[in-house]
């Protein structure tokens, strides 16, 4: 069975390929009546986009999305919401030599073993071209939280991290990499770059905060509003691991240093803390949500890598075409389009069982 559907109340669907004519997602569960245009989509997309820098894969795709339905006269219906984005810049010849090759990293065996062939232009449904139909998603989900305020960057790049001390959240959006620390910034103009002329690639950290998150969305046990986000970033391509709060930090404290203690508020709760971050048994607490996701090194690169071909024989695979040097700077406005999926269908299902 193929699973192409994310979410409970706010569902949405992603179709197409890689070197496909298009790709396209189909937005469910929407309330009706809320103001929606390409507009509103578009400059998520732009964020996302290749090309834009020497950082990135230099493929050519303006992204444009259009809306195919589930909008009249400005306003979302409440019926599903079409969003289409044409591919304009394939370059399938690229991928000619991998065509009976597996490379290391990627999910060509795995396709191959399940499905009994793969399409092997850029990695068909398996490529990260896939991930623009969330970015146009998680726009349409943002408008159903107005409440709630998203804001991701990379806080590390190849082992190098940001100093917590620099963090200007000004500087996030003056440079290609997201980054909230000028100085760790420059840094990673060298170390990228370097990755690059190298024929290599670097893994990255993504940290995502959502303010606003109101008290109470989540559920007990089996629809955890944190299992929800971590299994959310995990359907990222190239994410490895994700942390909620202080993550795999957490154990390495003790009961009183992990503790988020509470002093009296006004009606609410002050937090002296938020180690938990902003979830505590699968539901919210009113503080920011906050999480961690990594991104391993882009498998597509250069350097010869031992293989075999689909008949078992020793091969190296040295892959072609324009690949990202770090696949998780361009993969920030993705984990903040899927923490706004998540938290939009965890609205919905509060509302729909607490009113």
């Amino acid at each position: 069975m193929s699973w192409n559907t994310f979410g409970r109340t706010f569902r949405f669907t992603t179709w197409g390929e890689s070197h496909g004519p298009a790709i396209g997602a189909v937005v469910d569960g929407c309330p009706p009546g809320i103001e929606l245009s390409e507009g509103d989509i578009q400059p998520f997309l732009d964020a996302r986009k290749p090309g834009q820098n020497k950082f990135t894969t230099q493929r050519k795709e303006a992204d444009l999305v259009r809306i195919l339905s589930g909008v009249f006269e400005g306003k979302t219906t409440g019926t599903p919401i079409s969003l289409l984005i044409e591919n304009t810049d394939q370059r399938s010849k690229d991928y000619s030599e991998i065509a009976n090759t597996y490379r290391p990293g990627h999910a060509d065996y795995a396709y191959d073993a399940k499905y009994g062939f793969r399409d092997y232009r850029g990695g068909g449904r398996s490529s990260a071209r896939e991930t623009a139909m969330r970015v146009a998603a998680g726009a349409v989900a943002r408008l159903a939280i107005p409440e709630v305020r998203i804001t991701a960057y990379v806080a590390e790049i190849g082992g190098d991290a940001i100093d917590p001390e620099n963090f200007d959240p000004e500087a996030i959006g003056e440079n290609p990499f997201w980054c909230p620390d000028r100085e760790a910034a420059k840094r990673w103009e060298i170390l990228v770059d370097e990755a690059r002329r190298a024929g290599s690639s670097l893994g990255a950290v993504v940290e995502c905060m959502a303010s606003g998150v109101p008290t109470g969305w989540g559920a007990p046990v089996y629809a955890k509003l944190d299992s929800d986000l971590a299994a959310g970033m995990m359907s990222i391509n190239a994410v490895k691991g994700v942390e909620i709060g202080d993550g795999f930090g957490a154990a390495r404290l003790t009961g009183e240093e992990n503790a988020d203690p509470m002093r009296p508020g006004d009606g609410t709760p002050q937090f002296e803390a938020n180690h938990a971050g902003g979830i505590a048994g699968g539901i919210s607490t009113g503080q920011p949500v906050v999480c961690r996701v990594a991104f391993k090194p882009t498998s597509s690169i250069l350097t010869p890598v031992e293989s075999v071909d689909r008949e078992g024989n020793a091969t190296e695979v040295r892959t072609k075409g324009r690949h990202d040097p770090c696949v998780g700077i361009r993969g920030t406005p993705v984990v903040e389009a899927m923490m706004a999926l998540v938290l939009a269908d965890h609205k919905l299902l509060h509302r729909a069982q607490c009113g």
